[in-house]
């Protein structure tokens, strides 16, 4: 699970702001899960770190990806020329950092506050989705793709109509946009396992473009999918929306037959490219589990995508 640092000034940002928080960036690298544990209980009044993430985001945290990459982000009302050009240079380059300006406005007795972002946040949240932390044991990329299922698509409906979704905000739903036609995924539901692995047909699609193939012919996936109704109020919110990408299933199997092994690759993004060589095991070892992992599709074909009845 990345962390974000988040450094806030009142008025222009100097230069120099950006060398501050990189060098908070090196301080929160080298955190382990224990220290933010602790840290995290001494700010909260007492309370733990994995019920407040359990409570939080519904699902189990992770220990093993906790803090596995970060992003950095200023806040500030205006920016120099030469603390933008840095801070473009510096994400060019795939490290995470963004600036999120702020207006204050009167309005009568009421005050109103505006924000922009310096670069497109889904950008920068690609840069923390594909980079992890640099340490000795990093490979180069195998080429295959991790996915974090989970949120308001139920499995069995993406395994029934071939898709994987993400949404409830763009830190959630942008990483989508890594994925291309041909990319291999693998797929798994926190806190219970693998359960799928797959090949992308189609980029990503906002809810109200994305359609699915039912006995009836092609339908909106907004009036066919089990949370429709929570799909549809969702989707008038471009930030919380859920977004899809269609994918054509190899090897798919239900929820309560997920695989999970101790040493198996781990991530809190909903897609990311891992470099650590416990992906590369993970893959080796799921390629046991899902014996169609190169095809042919197990899949009952369509035109447009596979998926499993």
């Amino acid at each position: 699970m990345p962390l974000g640092l988040i450094e806030l000034k009142r008025n222009r940002t100097p230069r120099e702001i950006v060398a501050q928080a990189l060098d908070y960036a090196s301080w929160v690298e080298e955190l382990s899960t224990d220290k933010i544990a602790q840290i995290f209980q001494r700010f909260s009044g007492g309370g733990t770190l994995d019920a407040a993430f359990q409570k939080h985001f519904g699902v189990e945290l992770d220990e093993d990806a906790l803090n596995s990459s970060h992003q950095i982000i200023l806040v500030a009302a205006e920016l120099d020329d030469s603390t933008e050009r840095i801070i473009n240079y510096l994400n060019a380059r795939d490290i995470a950092i963004n600036v999120l300006f702020f207006q204050v406005f009167q309005n009568g007795s009421e005050q109103l506050l505006s924000r922009a972002w310096l670069i497109d946040p889904g950008e920068t949240q690609a840069n923390v989705a594909a980079s992890t932390k640099r340490t000795r044991e990093s490979e180069p990329w195998n080429g295959e793709y991790y996915v974090s299922f989970g949120g308001a698509c139920s499995w069995s409906d993406a395994r029934k109509y071939g898709f994987i979704s993400a949404g409830g905000g763009s830190w959630y739903s942008q990483t989508l946009k890594m994925l291309s036609p041909g990319d291999r995924v693998w797929v798994k539901i926190p806190g219970k396992g693998y359960v799928g692995v797959g090949r992308v047909t189609e980029t990503i699609q906002t809810g109200t473009e994305f359609s699915v193939k039912t006995k009836d012919g092609e339908r909106p996936a907004l009036e066919v999918l089990d949370n429709s109704e929570q799909l549809r109020a969702k989707a008038v919110d471009p930030e919380r929306a859920e977004h899809f990408v269609r994918v054509e299933w190899l090897d798919a199997r239900p929820e309560s037959e997920a695989v999970k092994e101790v040493g198996l690759f781990g991530n809190q993004n909903t897609v990311c490219q891992p470099t650590t060589p416990k992906w590369r095991h993970t893959v080796e070892r799921l390629k046991t589990f899902f014996k169609k992992w190169d095809g042919p599709s197990s899949s009952t074909s369509s035109t447009r995508a596979g998926s499993i009845s």
